[in-house]
């Protein structure tokens, strides 16, 4: 029983033997499947997303040049002004006196002018006399010599000196009078001027958005440490977005370019401009400063939203490019695993402009080009293979 069961077992497997033989001898060499894309012409914008907060264009705390207390405020939180518009008024009552003080002062200069003017008059006047009479007594000692006493002679020489003498000190009376007058006018205008701080204006139009004081506050001038504004104006027709560019794209950011602002809160899109650059990056960052203005007239944006801006860094139109996942980065020349006829071809490629799903190709394919997508594990340069 032994040597039969042996005998069959060994039928058995040389039958299975030859079976599993003939079938790996007649399966068919299929060549693998790939997907590809072609390479095409296509408008390709490398943008920089940045977020940032929106600030009013312009924006200050409005103090009293001058201390006083508020006698009124016309505007609150909340309330739109345009450029001029008063906003409060202080009441300074020493000041009324100051002004009092200073028209008299200049009352008295003029006065001092008008005297002294007719004091110079009356020193002209006499002093005319007095050399007329000294000529006169010289013309006859000319002609007659020594009828006339010498005495006498010299006695109108001498009053002729005085009253020229008087005469310039008349006129510089006058000059000190007309000095005085000027500093008084000087004095007059300064407290006029600060009379004129009494009334504070908007010196921009914009919103009011905050109000420090009421009505009978004392408030101190904006040179003193213990100063209060009166209100906070901001500019919010106009708003800034300063941005942090990245120190690798600093180069590429141009001043007057468009970009697309997009504020999440509101879900639309604005337009914005490139207005400012820092022109320095930040050592802490490595950053640089870039301020982009938006319009806003009908007041849409409130200071202190969130925006994304899209900064235009690079654009390439009609460029050469394949799918980003199509490049082989495995080594340290990009590739691309070209399909032709069949058969993969493994080219060096030279890469330019990308964005987040395509790569433009500078050199190494052309249009039409049949390129492997995604996975390219096990493929090799001569491979037979069939594209999805």
């Amino acid at each position: 029983m032994k040597p039969l069961f042996a005998a069959v077992a060994l039928i058995l497997l040389t039958s299975c033997s030859r079976t599993d033989g003939g079938s790996q001898k007649a399966a068919p060499d299929v060549p693998l499947l790939v997907p590809v894309a072609k390479a095409a012409r296509l408008d390709l914008a490398n943008d920089l997303v940045l977020t940032a907060e929106f600030e009013p264009f312009q924006q200050v705390d409005l103090m009293a040049k001058v201390s006083g207390y508020v006698r009124s405020i016309s505007v609150d939180i909340g309330d739109r002004v345009r450029t001029g518009q008063v906003l409060a008024t202080l009441e300074i009552p020493e000041m009324e006196d100051d002004l009092t003080r200073a028209a008299a002062s200049i009352d008295q200069a003029q006065a001092e002018i008008v005297t002294a003017a007719d004091e110079l008059h009356r020193a002209e006047a006499a002093h005319e006399m007095a050399h007329l009479s000294y000529s006169r007594i010289a013309d006859v000692l000319k002609r007659e010599p020594g009828l006339v006493p010498q005495q006498e002679v010299d006695e109108a020489h001498s009053r002729d000196l005085v009253a020229e003498a008087q005469v310039s000190t008349a006129k510089s009376n006058l000059k000190t009078a007309e000095q005085h007058a000027r500093v008084s006018r000087a004095d007059q205008g300064r407290v006029e001027t600060l009379h004129k701080y009494l009334t504070i204006t908007a010196p921009f139009e914009g919103v009011v958005t905050k109000r420090y004081a009421n009505v009978g506050a004392m408030i101190q001038a904006g040179t003193s440490t213990q100063a209060m504004p009166v209100v906070q104006l901001s500019q919010n027709n106009l708003l800034r977005l300063i941005l942090p560019v990245p120190e690798s794209s600093v180069g590429r950011v141009r001043v007057g370019e468009t970009v697309d602002v997009r504020v999440p809160s509101l879900g639309r899109t604005f337009p914005g401009r490139v207005a400012r650059l820092a022109e320095k990056v930040q050592p802490s960052t490595r950053t640089m400063d870039t301020e982009v203005d938006v319009q806003n007239p009908t007041l849409t944006l409130i200071p202190g939203m969130y925006a994304e801006v899209n900064l235009h860094i690079a654009e390439s139109r009609g460029a050469l490019a394949i799918p980003l996942d199509a490049v082989d980065r495995s080594t340290s020349l990009a590739r691309a695993y070209v399909v032709a006829e069949g058969v993969i071809r493994i080219v060096p490629v030279t890469l330019g402009l990308e964005t987040s799903q395509s790569v433009e190709i500078l050199s190494g394919l052309k249009e039409g080009d049949a390129v492997v997508v995604g996975r390219r594990a096990g493929l090799t340069d001569g491979q037979k293979v069939q594209v999805n």
